[in-house]
């Protein structure tokens, strides 16, 4: 992967104020390794008019190849990422719980349980390998899940990846919640 000055990462790999000493993600003032490249830091948080985070302004440390550095200080934290320059842009679609309760016969109707977020389509920068993704060929998107190129858009020219099968259990946390 070509490693640039513009970089795109997972929006839930940043808080701008990191909850607890757990949080191994990007937060300002912390720093994280990038999978297979350097350690950034994070020195400011750019906002639009509206507040919300448009930009993320960092530094890395040239002697941070592959992970290790120099100076032997660790750095917990490991994020994907995608250049800017080199990201292609492609639709993926999410699939959920068709119910959005565990027992969707509960009552007269289980039309009322189905879960309108079921299907989501979102518009992602991905690696370029991806954009050459034979059709129906088969990738695991880092702490996502496994996700298949669709096969009649592959053929047009314009790949759209399907998730089929996720990497979180929802329904077990929700179990625990209620327990």
């Amino acid at each position: 992967m070509t490693f640039g000055g513009s970089l795109y990462i997972d929006k839930a790999d940043f808080l701008e104020v990191a909850p607890n000493k757990k949080f191994r993600r990007l937060s300002v003032g912390a720093e994280v390794r990038l999978r297979g490249a350097y350690v950034i830091r994070c020195d400011e948080v750019i906002k639009d008019a509206a507040g919300e985070i448009v930009e993320l302004r960092c530094t890395y440390d040239p002697e941070s190849g592959g992970g290790k550095t120099s100076d032997g200080r660790k750095v917990k934290g490991i994020i994907h990422w995608v250049s800017a320059g080199h990201a292609v842009t492609s639709e993926v679609i999410l699939y959920d719980h068709l119910f959005a309760s565990p027992d969707p016969e509960e009552g007269d109707d289980y039309l009322a349980h189905l879960n309108p977020d079921s299907r989501q389509v979102v518009s992602a920068r991905l690696e370029p390998a991806l954009a050459s993704a034979s059709p129906g060929e088969v990738v695991q998107f880092e702490r996502l899940g496994y996700f298949c190129n669709d096969p009649v858009r592959a053929a047009d020219g314009a790949p759209a990846f399907h998730r089929t099968v996720g990497l979180r259990d929802t329904w077990g946390k929700i179990e625990k919640k209620g327990s």
